[in-house]
């Protein structure tokens, strides 16, 4: 498996097909938006849809700040389809089946077998800006990724000399809050 990506690093560009069988690739979704891009194990799962829903329950307020949800998993694209009609999912999900794009990122599998839990918040460029890697904390996937894409919006009204920097290599994988904490450090 590959290294994990992680915070400054350049985001892996991919094409997959989403849940209507359109190919969806990552950079044609940035630059003019913020990108949450978030692995799941697999559709119609207790965790997964309480991720999903949990997601479609803030997506006007991540769309309001600027950003656009993905959601991606080995599934089929029929089978996000059925997923995303049955619970309303109001965001793209992609169907990335053998798992190239998961192990491109360095997703990591639980046990060997099962599939991971990692969200990322990529910005308009295409930098990684926040990792989450948890199988069980599902709400704070959700709730972190937002600070972040909050943070984001506030720190492209600032001129460019107060906005927060990219170390890359030096914060690999962290909380909203250790975000908060170290860009508040770094102004």
């Amino acid at each position: 498996m590959a290294r994990g990506i992680g915070v400054g690093d350049q985001a892996p560009d991919f094409t997959l097909p989403s849940q209507s069988g359109e190919p969806v690739r990552l950079s044609d979704r940035l630059g003019e938006q913020v990108v949450v891009l978030y692995f799941y194990p697999r559709d119609n799962t207790p965790g997964c849809t309480a991720e999903a829903c949990a997601f479609r329950d803030s997506h006007e307020v991540f769309s309001e700040a600027g950003a656009e949800v993905i959601g991606v998993s080995s599934d089929s694209a029929d089978r996000h389809a059925a997923f995303a009609g049955r619970h309303d999912l109001p965001f793209t999900l992609l169907s990335d089946a053998g798992g190239r794009v998961r192990k491109t990122y360095g997703v990591p599998a639980v046990l060997g077998v099962l599939p991971g839990r990692v969200t990322y918040v990529i910005d308009r460029q295409g930098t990684v800006r926040h990792v989450f890697n948890s199988m069980t904390n599902i709400g704070q996937h959700v709730g972190d990724a937002l600070a972040v894409v909050r943070r984001l919006q506030a720190d492209a009204e600032l001129p460019a000399g107060r906005r927060f920097p990219v170390f890359p290599g030096s914060l690999t994988v962290i909380c909203g809050r250790a975000v908060h904490k170290q860009v508040d450090n770094l102004r």
